[in-house]
Parts: C-alpha cells; structure tokens; sequence
C-alpha cells in the first residue's frame, strides 16, 4: 500500500535524475563533437553552420550509445537521494525491503530502455543517416561505392580511369560468383562488358575464371583466366557497410536477410541486432548495478565515491562487453553467446549482491 503511495514520488524523482542526467552528457557530446567538426571543416571556409548543423545530427547517435551508463547514474543519484533523506528507513520500517524497491526501479528502467531502443534509436539512426549523407559530400573519396540488394551486390568503382559497375550473385569467403563487370570510360561511354563464373577478390587484384568478354565495337573474346584492378578486395567489402547507427531495426534486419542470400555472414549485422534487442536488458542491469552500488556502503558524504565506483563499474562492464564481442567477431564463439555471456554474468552478479542487500 504504501509502495503504491509512493509510487508516483519514485517514478517523478528517477524520471527526473534521468533528464538531468541525459541533458548533461548531451551538452558534454555536443562541445566534444563539434570542436572534431570545427577541426574537420577548417579547409572549407564554412563557417559555423555545418559544424553546428551536423554536431546536432550527431549528437543523438552518440548519446544513445552511453545511456547504459546514464541510467546507472541515474539510479545512484536516485538512491543517494532516498538515502540522504532517510527515505529509505521510511520504507523499511513500513515494510518496504530494498529488493522491492531496486525491482521497481528495473521494471522503470526496463520500459524506458524499450522506448529508448524502439523510438530513438530509429530517430538517432534517421539523423545520423542525414549525417553521413551531408558529410559525404565534403570527403574527396567519392570514386567507389557499395550496395546489396535483392538482385546482389552491386559497386562502382574507379581505377585508372576506367569506371567499373559490378555485379555479382554471390560473396562466399574471398570469392563472387557469377559477375558481371561493365567497363565504362571517364566519360562513360562504353567500353566493354566482362563475364565471369566466379572471381577472387582477396587482393585489389580480381583473378576471374572462365571469362566472356563482349565489347562496344561488337567483339567477344573468351579466357580462362583474367585479372582486373580495383580499390576493392575482400576485406575492405566486408567492412564497407560497417556504419550500421546509421540504419534503423527494419533497414538491419533487411541488411541482414540480403547478406544470407548473398552468402555472406553478416557478423557484423547480427552483432549490432542482438546488441539492441538485448539493449533492455543491459539498460535495467545497469540500473541495478546503480542501486546495489549505493546500497552496498554506508559511508556518511559518499556522493563522489559512489559515483567515483558507478564509472569504474561502467569502465569494467563496458571492456567485459569488448572482450566478448572480439570473440565474437573473430568467431572465437558465436555472435549470439557473445552478446547473452557478459549479461549473464551480469545478472548472476547483482543477483548475488541483491540477496545480500536484501538481508541487511
């Protein structure tokens, strides 16, 4: 009943801590980010408009990647609070155990962290997306590019000026398959279409097998083998679509279907998907992470300690993260045990000190 009573107050009270916490490090991400800006735009002569205009677009993607450690703050701010204020006694002695409240404060952080990873994520990847978009136009790295579709990996690409539009049904390992390579002039006009059965793509240099080689002037021409420069090899395609804040959950999961189809693993992809679908969770461990931290001590004045240990925490939690998603990534385990190991260990962690607040 009285948990019920105060249900507003506690909701009112973390809401509150959380804007101000958001606002602060928003504020922090804004002046960091747009001296990098100021710095990038300096041989422009543009101004202020494009540093300010784009440190805005960016902002939001930035902040939207520290928010496990704006919630672990807020809580701590939250419980200092109740602790100052003896609020916390109140409770106790009305019946009201530790573990209630901390379950309260996770099911709040556990619905904000769904509208967190839903609405904005969509809207910080939307606005990093016009980010790239306005910051592209002003890299001199313009002559190659790639996409992947339902009808396959498609690149332009620029070499020795000649322009390439490729093709290709497949990328398994370091090999396309089936492509097809239109050779175009500076001018674009033209100039030949190549053919191949299947193409080593490990260095700039393709190796093409079984070729068919139809040029502009009506002649066909037949190899075994050929060998075509790039700027494209295995490695650089693999990482080409790596800026994935800039895609929203319904253009990953897209992303992610057209690179099984392509043959691709998509590792990249699928780490990304289950970091946000395990976003949450993470969001309402670091939560409780906050609360168990300010409960633990019960020293008098221990404002800067407690926050002093809630950064050291989000400093180990985010390199147990690393650690995971490296192995990951290198295959050392799979993406999903990856991204489910460092929560587990997380959770069997406050479990373990909420049992033991709890008996306090």
């Amino acid at each position: 009943m009285i948990l019920k009573i105060y249900k507003n107050y506690i909701l009112k009270t973390y809401l509150y801590y959380f804007l101000i916490i958001t606002l602060i490090f928003s504020l922090l991400s804004f002046f960091l980010n747009i001296l990098e800006e100021i710095v990038f735009f300096e041989k422009y002569e543009v101004g202020l408009y494009y540093p300010v205009f784009l440190t805005l677009l960016n902002t939001p993607s930035v902040l939207f990647e520290i928010f496990p450690f704006i919630f672990l703050i807020a809580s701590q701010l939250f419980f200092i609070k109740f602790k100052e204020n003896e609020e916390l006694n109140l409770l106790k002695i009305s019946g009201i155990d530790n573990f209630s409240l901390i379950r309260l404060i996770i099911y709040l952080s556990a619905i904000m962290g769904i509208i967190v990873t839903v609405l904005f994520y969509t809207f910080s990847s939307n606005l990093k997306h016009n980010y790239l978009q306005i910051k592209n136009k002003f890299t001199d790295d313009k002559k190659y590019l790639a996409a992947i579709n339902d009808n396959g990996l498609w690149i332009k690409d620029e070499y020795e000026n000649n322009i390439y539009v490729i093709n290709a049904d497949e990328f398994i390992k370091n090999k396309l398959k089936n492509v097809t390579i239109t050779q175009l002039d500076k001018d674009f006009n033209l100039k030949s279409i190549i053919i191949s059965e299947q193409a080593d793509i490990e260095n700039i240099e393709w190796k093409l097998e079984n070729v068919r080689i139809f040029f502009s002037n009506g002649k066909k021409e037949l190899l075994d083998k050929l060998k075509v420069n790039t700027n494209f090899n295995r490695e650089k395609l693999n990482s080409i679509f790596s800026n994935l804040t800039s895609l929203n959950l319904i253009q990953l999961i897209n992303l992610s279907e057209d690179y099984k189809k392509l043959g691709l693993s998509g590792k990249e992809i699928k780490s990304h998907l289950y970091k946000l679908y395990s976003f949450p969770i993470l969001i309402s461990i670091m939560a409780a992470i906050g609360s168990i931290l300010v409960l633990s001590f019960n020293y008098k004045n221990s404002k800067f300690f407690n926050l002093s240990l809630g950064i050291l925490s989000s400093v180990i939690i985010y390199y147990i993260n690393y650690f995971f998603n490296l192995l990951g990534l290198a295959e050392r385990t799979s993406i999903l045990l990856s991204i489910c190991a460092p929560l587990i260990i997380l959770i069997l962690f406050c479990f373990i000190l909420l049992v033991r607040i709890n008996e306090k």
